[in-house]
């Protein structure tokens, strides 16, 4: 990777920001529940974290109208904005069968406040999405869109589409492209791109919780994990305690945050909506999916996850205590 100094974009803000999730009322046409919905953006844009992401694959990115996003962004920016962060950042997912649809999205996100765009590549025919073909998708994108953008890597949700190191070379040196989400575990990814880029030019954020200490030694500046919407204190304060250079208290606050995640992301976004809206008091008649989703109905199911959950919801207390 050679670096690019001439670079001119707006970096991605170090920190921790947490991937909502989209709750729905329990009817027929499932719309939004907004009442939940503004609860739980409070909830978190409140919580210490530095940034909140709106309609990412915790949001059930791929059920929302481009509507139902720009006013999720919309409602999120009034929120913060009654909170006194108006520099509160503010992501938005896109997810869309082609270019021109995820570009819609993002003037959508731009119109109502977004500072970035989390693009996913379009993997319904992801076996003609070859290397050229998703560098180039990409870099459509960054050249037409109004806000910078940050490329999500998730290749268990994309059929296998990896965006490599190779890609994320050629990728880092465009201007209006800001980070890249590595929800593919890549550690070694993660190292890379730190040893070639500032942070201020390119950067990577973890896209799991469990291994933030990992993510932040190898050079990531960030996390964004669905764990954010029930510990973000816990997360907020790994984070602190690493950049402070409390590297053994970061470790041991991160080996009791491994089950959690564990707990959470085996349960799937069904198990991790019911969970959070049985321990933030929300009704759990809106943690349902959008169909044709399966509600997580399964007593054992439930049963697991508050048990792997559980030990770490009273260190989420102490620490909102400590922080109030």
């Amino acid at each position: 990777m050679a670096s690019n100094s001439t670079k001119t974009n707006k970096p991605f803000p170090p920190g921790i920001h947490g991937p909502s999730i989209t709750f729905f009322q329990d009817d027929q046409q499932q719309e939004i529940d907004w009442a939940t919905q503004e609860r739980h953006l409070e909830y978190m844009i409140t919580s210490g974290m530095h940034g909140v992401v709106l309609a990412g694959s915790s949001g059930e990115s791929a059920t929302l109208s481009v509507e139902e996003k720009g006013l999720l962004v919309k409602k999120t920016r009034e929120i913060a904005d009654a909170h006194g962060k108006s520099d509160f950042t503010v992501t938005m997912g896109c997810l869309a069968g082609s270019t021109r649809d995820i570009l819609v999205q993002i003037e959508a996100a731009y119109k109502n406040g977004a500072d970035f765009a989390l693009v996913l590549v379009p993997a319904v025919f992801h076996w003609a999405m070859t290397q050229k073909a998703i560098t180039d998708f990409f870099e459509e994108v960054a050249d037409r869109a109004p806000i910078p953008i940050v490329i999500y890597n998730f290749p268990n949700l994309l059929s296998g589409l990896d965006v490599n190191c190779d890609m994320l070379e050629k990728l880092a040196a465009h201007p209006n492209i800001s980070a890249v989400k590595l929800t593919c575990g890549g550690v070694g990814k993660a190292t890379r791109v730190a040893a070639k880029f500032e942070p201020s030019q390119f950067t990577s954020v973890s896209g799991m919780s469990d291994w933030l200490v990992a993510a932040f030694a190898a050079g990531s500046t960030g996390c964004i994990s669905g764990v954010a919407n029930i510990f973000p204190r816990v997360m907020v304060e790994i984070y602190d305690l690493f950049m402070a250079g409390k590297i053994a208290e970061a470790t041991a606050l991160q080996k009791k945050l491994v089950q959690p995640e564990w707990g959470i992301g085996t349960s799937d976004v069904n198990g991790m909506k019911w969970i959070i809206a049985k321990e933030r008091g929300y009704p759990l008649s809106s943690a349902h999916c959008r169909r044709p989703f399966p509600k997580f109905a399964d007593s054992e199911k439930q049963d697991r996850v508050v048990r792997l959950v559980a030990p770490l919801l009273a260190t989420e207390e102490e620490l909102k205590s400590k922080k109030a």
